[in-house]
């Protein structure tokens, strides 16, 4: 039944996402007793956000209690790494916590749905999670296909959590995609010195060609979707070596340069000529200029 114009959405709790119930109360556990939890993919800095977490928390303590589940040897953290290192961050040696037994593939799913829906989430991030998620649903019963290409067969749980965060099917699997880059290559996509798509492309050849490539885009610059897209057509019938992905590269390039058409107006370029210098006196001293300071790019 279609949801009518002007009926109010209810949102899900924090309480709800994790399954506590209001009456539940929880217990101070000492911090030094709570592990990380293993592979925990999101990152915990500290950053504009978590100073604004250490300021709350100073002023009126940690509101809402982290989720542990028990081990042989103490607990491990489903839920509230930032809350703990901010409690860590203000001296604090305890914190608000509420335990519930859990299997590992109960715990994976509580602590991604409890950090997926957090704001700026690195690319890397989100693969990693949606990973995690989508393999521990396949070991619970359920279909997963982790490894398909970009337009990969019908994948059910792959269905369920696009659905849960607002993403189509295929975009989970690109992001899964993302967990097969080498790290270097997965640092310049969280930096955005890397597209997204360029990364997916990239992500799909063996290790050694892409740790070639990371030392091109190190010494050249980034590289674009055309380029690794008319690669990985070359690579499906043969092999190539180094030397000649760099060269390969670089005719890509410059193709895409030549084809790249510049327009500077009059009124740019004459503040910084004499009264009287015809258009191809300005082009000549442009393309000199241009020519020495690719000369000093590279001597430095």
């Amino acid at each position: 039944m279609k949801q009518r114009i002007g009926e109010k959405i209810k949102l899900t709790s924090y309480s709800e996402l994790l399954g506590i119930s209001d009456e539940q109360n929880s217990i101070n556990l000492e911090i030094s007793q709570i592990k990380s939890f293993k592979n925990h993919p999101f990152k915990v800095q500290m950053d504009r956000k978590m100073e604004d977490l250490i300021e709350s928390i100073k002023e009126n303590g940690i509101i809402t209690p982290v989720l542990v589940r028990p081990l042989d040897d103490g607990y491990e953290m489903v839920s509230g790494h930032r809350r703990m290192f901010a409690a860590k961050s203000c001296g604090l040696q305890t914190i608000p916590a509420i335990i519930r037994e859990m299997d590992d593939d109960e715990a994976i799913v509580a602590m991604v749905d409890a950090n997926i829906q957090r704001e700026e989430l690195l690319p890397s991030e989100k693969a990693f999670a949606y990973k995690m998620k989508l393999e521990a649903i396949k070991r619970q019963g359920f279909r997963a296909d982790l490894t398909s290409d970009q337009n990969g067969r019908k994948s059910e749980s792959a269905y369920t959590i696009a659905e849960e965060v607002g993403e189509s099917k295929t975009q989970i699997r690109r992001y899964i995609r993302l967990t097969e880059l080498i790290p270097d290559l997965l640092s310049l996509v969280d930096t955005k010195k890397l597209l997204f798509t360029v990364g997916v492309e990239i992500s799909y050849l063996d290790k050694e060609m892409q740790g070639w490539i990371e030392e091109y885009i190190r010494e050249c610059g980034t590289i674009n979707l055309l380029q690794i897209c008319s690669l990985r057509k070359v690579l499906e019938n043969r092999s190539i070596t180094q030397e000649e992905l760099i060269q390969f590269l670089n005719t890509k390039r410059n193709g895409l340069l030549r084809g790249r058409k510049i327009t500077l107006r009059a009124e740019q370029l004459e503040p910084f000529f004499p009264v009287g210098y015809t258009g191809k006196q300005m082009e000549e001293v442009i393309l000199m200029l241009l020519k020495n300071w690719s000369n000093d790019k590279k001597e430095g």
